[in-house]
């Protein structure tokens, strides 16, 4: 019998309708255009507005987007997986509600979170449920609405963030193909340095803590990017040795789209030529668990099979790692 694989076999995305460039965000607070592009790189960012839609929505529509190109029936699937740092509510899981809107009656779902690597974590989690054999099709969104969570007075953290969701559809390949090696980690010392304070069991919503404004996202800018630098571009320098492969041998990066400048390092200590490099942070800013996969969507048009592909991700807690995939089709 053939080893199997996990590969990627389709991909799916949505984002929102409205956007918020820099321009509308220096009516907003102390900022403006150069200073937001020249530290980040991102020049707008997608917000759902509709008070009314969750996660959840921009979830089905990605995985909608992605049934209905490859032409799948969502009976079909076996497990879905949401990577998500911003489910619709605390309890009654967001990826059990995607499944039953998209008509996936017939998976098991639940949530997965690891802040911005979610979606990374959840590659490695798919990609063991298909080589165990049990399961055929699994379905992994990552998707974040966090404008929810942003605090639009806060400069350190609002010119970052927007919403998005993208999805991938993990089935077993017998050529090799697919998820070749990761190296995940993670270290609990960034508790303090990413964080929303309350709403968990440890600081429960109290008319206080939404007086206190102790609900949306804030960080520790500095430390965060240092820790990030330097884990994101290890991670992935790592992978390539453990693998014996060259800057040569990868013919894209997809990293997670934080920070133009981490981006540029991770590149930068793999010794990766531009045109390798990945990115549309310009476009979306930082969408957390959907990152990943929209740059997966954005430039699925370029992949072709056998294509070896690094996956690179740093996320709050601190979470990070990279994975290593050969892209399994050609886009028709």
């Amino acid at each position: 019998m053939n080893t199997i694989t996990a590969a990627i076999t389709a991909v799916g995305a949505y984002v929102p309708d409205f956007v918020l460039t820099n321009k509308a965000l220096e009516t907003m607070v102390d900022t403006n255009d150069e200073w937001i592009t020249s530290r980040t790189g991102i020049k707008e960012r997608r917000i759902l507005k509709d008070e009314d839609k969750g996660t959840s929505f921009l979830a089905v529509k990605a995985a909608q987007d992605l049934l209905a190109k490859a032409n799948i029936d969502p009976l079909e699937i076996d497990l879905l997986i949401m990577a998500t740092a911003t489910p619709d509510m605390p309890v009654a899981a967001t990826g059990v509600y995607v499944a039953t809107q998209i008509g996936a009656t017939n998976a098991f779902a639940y949530d997965l979170q690891a802040a911005c690597s979610s979606f990374l974590f959840g590659m490695s989690t798919a990609a063991a449920y298909i080589e165990s054999g049990r399961y055929k099709k699994v379905l992994l969104i990552g998707a974040d609405k966090m404008s929810s969570i942003v605090d639009y007075t806060d400069r350190s953290t609002c010119i970052i963030f927007g919403d998005g969701a993208g999805a991938v559809l993990f089935e077993p390949n017998y050529e090799g193909l697919g998820l070749q090696d990761e190296y995940l980690r993670s270290d609990g010392i960034g508790r303090d340095f990413l964080k929303i304070d309350a709403g968990g069991s440890l600081n429960p919503t109290t008319l206080q803590t939404v007086t206190d404004n102790k609900h949306n996202i804030v960080q520790d800018g500095k430390t965060v990017f240092k820790y990030a630098v330097t884990n994101m571009a290890d991670s992935s320098e790592l992978i390539l040795k453990r693998n014996n492969l060259t800057n040569e041998d990868v013919d894209w990066l997809v990293p997670h789209q934080a920070n133009k400048r981490i981006i540029d390092a991770t590149a930068n200590r793999m010794n990766l030529e531009d045109s390798k490099v990945l990115m549309n942070i310009e476009k979306y800013g930082n969408t957390t668990s959907a990152t990943l996969p929209l740059v997966l969507s954005d430039f699925e048009h370029l992949f072709k099979k056998g294509d070896v592909i690094i996956l690179a991700a740093f996320g709050g807690g601190f979470t990070w790692g990279s994975i290593y995939l050969k892209w399994a089709y050609d886009k028709k």
